[in-house]
């Protein structure tokens, strides 16, 4: 469980925990996890690898949820480093962990999407393209060009469209290994009272529509994320489940927006 120290992170892996599931957490140094690493450089992702096959060589389940938002400030290639990058390094760098889990009955690869997929138009679908390629040098290029703000979709969109194209390959799917990802939308943590506090995109974050009248809390998200990990949702791969209180339902009554962008590979 990497951003295992707040936010969804910490909620998913108490949850996890209260279950009876032993969590290996990774985070930023600084932190009181189990292992600390710096996800942003191929480095600290390969000292993160390196931190948890110390620790195990069986995975049952892996959830990349380290992560930050785009807001005023923000380094825009920085942030597509960590969130994307920085996820899929831990997921295919720990693939035979996974698979010894798999042998044992089954494993789970949970990535955090955004319901900003496709409740925020006009993102940056050159970083999302090379995030898709794998070509981090491009996809960092393209992300400095704009604003943070409209490359966190990208890498968002990037992380769920990579679980449904290489999920249902034999390395995966084929192996026992069930990659999936969730959408969550505002939800009380602290990278998104960050985003309240930011004064150019603050107030946009509760004028979203929803049909529950609240924003999300951790542990629904959380929740999600178990029912992914456990024997329950063996049938289950390359989906995308919306966490967000019906607001994209809401934006896009019929079908979602914001899934077609020429360029990406197959």
């Amino acid at each position: 469980m990497s951003g295992a120290a707040s936010g969804i992170g910490a909620a998913t892996t108490a949850m996890l925990r209260d279950q009876g599931h032993r969590v290996i957490g990774i985070d930023r140094p600084g932190t009181s996890v189990e292992v600390t690493a710096d996800l942003a450089t191929p480095e600290g992702r390969a000292a993160a690898v390196a931190g948890v096959r110390k620790r195990t060589d069986v995975l049952h389940g892996l959830v990349p949820a380290a992560g930050i938002t785009g807001r005023t400030g923000v380094d825009s290639a920085l942030l597509v480093s960590i969130n994307f990058f920085g996820a899929i390094a831990l997921v295919t760098g720990l693939h035979d962990e996974l698979t010894r889990g798999a042998a044992e009955g089954g494993a789970g690869v949970v990535l955090l999407a955004s319901n900003s997929i496709t409740g925020m138009p006009g993102w940056n679908a050159a970083v999302a393209q090379a995030c898709l390629r794998g070509d981090e040098a491009l996809a960092r290029a393209e992300a400095a060009k704009v604003e943070s703000v409209m490359v966190y979709p990208a890498s968002k969109a990037g992380l769920a469209w990579w679980a449904r194209r290489e999920g249902v390959k034999p390395e995966w799917a084929g192996a026992g290994i069930r990659l999936n990802s969730v959408a969550p939308g505002a939800t009380e943590t602290p990278m998104v009272a960050e985003m309240r506090a930011d004064p150019v995109f603050g107030p946009h974050i509760d004028a979203y529509p929803n049909a529950i009248g609240r924003t999300g809390r951790a542990e629904e998200v959380a929740a999600t994320i178990c029912f992914l990990l456990s024997d329950g949702a063996a049938n289950i791969v390359g989906s995308v489940i919306y966490v967000d209180g019906g607001t994209d339902a809401i934006l896009h009554p019929i079908a979602p927006q914001g899934w077609e962008v020429s360029g990406i590979e197959p």
